[in-house]
């Protein structure tokens, strides 16, 4: 991986912790180049033994301090992973739920970071809330809505997944580097629920009975 994208994450994490945000180091992923020989690629963390492929944490201590995050991202390109449970937690949504919650006044109701992860075949949105809040029953129903809080992470942008990179769909500094009331969130994904079926890109799907 050429020294740029090292540099690039580097820049990234520091930007994060600058703001109080606790980061961690991930496996980052190799064989990014590898074609049609698309199996070679897998993340690697430098521990000896490892066979973990997909993406992990590579230290167990996440930290915000500038000077202990600068010297993770000194010779390696890590992943760069947000730790859930200090100063946000994560609701993870499929890319459809998290693209309609968005529709109309969703966009403002959010009033938080919005970042999109590319785990492999889709997307899936990552909303970050107010951390220390549980998921409400109606929502936790709902198949690949999962609340990242203590003890779990999610990689965070712009680190390279097997689908591409995780982006920002709403950048932090769009709202102060605020999480979202966590509760307000959820109601918009209930709200996008109810209001009927959606379609692949996130638009309502309109039923109509013959003449």
């Amino acid at each position: 991986m050429r020294s740029w994208e090292r540099a690039k994450l580097r820049k990234a994490a520091l930007r994060y912790v600058e703001h109080g945000w606790h980061v961690l180091p991930g496996a980052y992923l190799v064989g990014q180049h590898a074609g049609r020989h698309a199996k070679e690629r897998r993340f690697v963390c430098g521990e000896i033994g490892c066979r973990t492929v997909a993406c992990h944490p590579a230290a167990r201590v996440p930290s915000r301090s500038p000077a202990v995050v600068a010297g993770w991202w000194r010779k390696d390109p890590w992943t760069v992973l947000f730790p859930t449970g200090y100063a946000f937690d994560v609701l993870e949504v499929p890319a459809a739920l998290g693209r309609a919650a968005l529709l109309g006044d969703g966009l403002v109701a959010a009033r938080g970071p919005v970042a999109v992860a590319r785990p492999g075949q889709g997307e899936r949105w990552h909303f970050l809330v107010l951390p220390g809040h549980g998921l409400l029953p109606e929502l936790a129903q709902q198949p690949g809505v999962v609340l990242h809080g203590q003890g779990s992470w999610v990689p965070a942008p712009p680190s390279p997944q097997f689908g591409g990179r995780v982006r920002w769909e709403l950048p932090p500094e769009a709202h102060g580097w605020r999480p979202a009331e966590p509760y307000a969130v959820q109601a918009l994904m209930l709200d996008a629920i109810g209001a009927g079926p959606l379609t692949a890109a996130g638009q309502r799907a309109t039923w109509r009975t013959a003449a």
